[in-house]
C-alpha cells in the first residue's frame, strides 16, 4: 500500500510538472502573439518605406550604367577601409549596386541598429512605466515574458524581408535587369539570423536597465560600435577582435555577387542569439523589480 502511494504521489508530481510547463508554454505564446500583433502596423510602415527606397535605387540604376562612367574605377579610388566596411566589390551589375546601396548600408547597418533599438524597449519600457507587475500578476513566468517578447521581433523581421524581397524582384524585372531569385532569397533569408542577433543585444540591455531610453541608446551604441570595431580591425593584427561583431557573419555582397551563402556564419549568429536570449531570461528571472 505504501509503495502504491509513493508511485501515486510521484506520478501526481510529474503530472503537475508537465501541466506547469504546458501552462508556461501557452503563456509564452500568448505574450508572443500579443506583442507581435502590436508590431504589425509599424512593420508594414517600415516595409513600405524600404520598398520606396528600393524602387528609387532600382529606378536609378539604368541611367547610372548608361552614363558611361567607369564605376569600378571609382571603387578602386575609395579608401580600403570604406571598401571593407561596406563590402564594395562592383557597381557595374545590379547585384553589386544593390548590395552596396541597399543591403550593406540599409540592411546591415540601419536595420541592425533599428532592431537592436526596438528590442531594447521590450522589457525596460514595461518596467519603467510599472506595467510589468501587472503582466506578471496574471500569473505569467518571467522567463515566458522575456522569450515571448523576443519572439515577437520575428514579425517585423519577416514582414520587412518578405515585402522588400518582392519589391527588389519585381523592380529589377521591370527595368530589364533581373536578379537571380535564389541568391536574392538567400540574402533575405540569411539576414534573419543577423537581425535576430542584433535584436538579442537590445533584449539583453532591456532586461538589465530600468529606463527604456537608456537601453535604446545603449543598443545603438553597441551595434554601431561593433560595426566600427570590425571595420577598423580588418586586415590588421587585431582582426580577431572583430569576431565579436554580428556584421562579420552576414555579407550580402558575397551572396548577391559571388553566390557565397555563408551558412556557417548564419549558424554562429543563431547560436549567439540563443545564448544572449538565455542570459537575458536568466537575468530577468533573478532581478529585483522593486
Amino acid at each position: 500500500m505504501a509503495e502504491t502511494d509513493v508511485f501515486s504521489e510521484s506520478g501526481s508530481e510529474s503530472g503537475r510538472g508537465e501541466s506547469r510547463r504546458a501552462a508556461g508554454g501557452n503563456r509564452l505564446l500568448a505574450v508572443a502573439r500579443y506583442e507581435g500583433g502590436r508590431k504589425v502596423r509599424g512593420s508594414v510602415a517600415l516595409s513600405v518605406l524600404l520598398s520606396l527606397v528600393t524602387a528609387m535605387y532600382v529606378g536609378l540604376y539604368p541611367s547610372i550604367t548608361s552614363s558611361g562612367v567607369d564605376l569600378d574605377a571609382y571603387i578602386q579610388s575609395l579608401p580600403p577601409a570604406f571598401q571593407e566596411a561596406f563590402g564594395v566589390e562592383t557597381l557595374t551589375t545590379i547585384e553589386g549596386f544593390l548590395a552596396v546601396e541597399l543591403y550593406q548600408f540599409a540592411w546591415v547597418l540601419l536595420l541592425g541598429v533599428y532592431f537592436a533599438y526596438s528590442a531594447a524597449s521590450l522589457v525596460a519600457d514595461d518596467v519603467e512605466h510599472n506595467r510589468m507587475d501587472l503582466l506578471l500578476s496574471t500569473p505569467t513566468p518571467r522567463g515566458a515574458v522575456v522569450v515571448g517578447k523576443f519572439l515577437a521581433m520575428l514579425v517585423p523581421i519577416l514582414v520587412v524581408n518578405a515585402v522588400v524581397f518582392t519589391a527588389v524582384l519585381v523592380g529589377t524585372t521591370l527595368v530589364d535587369e533581373p536578379i537571380a531569385t535564389v541568391d536574392l532569397l538567400a540574402a533575405h533569408a540569411l539576414s534573419v539570423p543577423y537581425l535576430l542577433a542584433c535584436s538579442a543585444i537590445g533584449l539583453l540591455l532591456s532586461v538589465t536597465l530600468d529606463r527604456a531610453s537608456i537601453a535604446q541608446r545603449g543598443a545603438i551604441g553597441v551595434v554601431f560600435g561593433l560595426f566600427l570595431l570590425e571595420t577598423v580591425t580588418a586586415n590588421t593584427d587585431f582582426e580577431w577582435v572583430g569576431a565579436l561583431a554580428p556584421t562579420r557573419y552576414y555579407d550580402p555582397t558575397a551572396i548577391l555577387v559571388n553566390g557565397e551563402y555563408g551558412l556557417v556564419g548564419a549558424a554562429v549568429l543563431l547560436g549567439a542569439t540563443v545564448l544572449l536570449v538565455a542570459v537575458a531570461r536568466a537575468w530577468f528571472r533573478r532581478r529585483d523589480l522593486a
